[in-house]
């Protein structure tokens, strides 16, 4: 169970980090994250924190 959530709470955080990200690039109209650079850097960090959620969910528990 756990996986699937960290699944799920990963893959929001890729789609939330693209789209701030495609905010700050001005590619998205329509908010006043439109078009600036504070946001077209901090949506590639939290797209790799999703990525990296991921990475942590599938890598199992460590044999000994």
């Amino acid at each position: 169970m756990g996986k699937i959530v960290a699944t799920a709470i990963a893959a929001l955080l890729i789609a939330i980090g693209g789209v701030w990200t495609l905010q700050g690039l001005g590619y998205v109209k329509g908010s006043s994250m439109t078009g600036s650079t504070v946001w077209a850097t901090i949506g590639p960090i939290v797209a790799a924190f999703g990525v990296a959620l991921i990475f942590v969910a599938f890598r199992g528990p460590k044999k000994r």
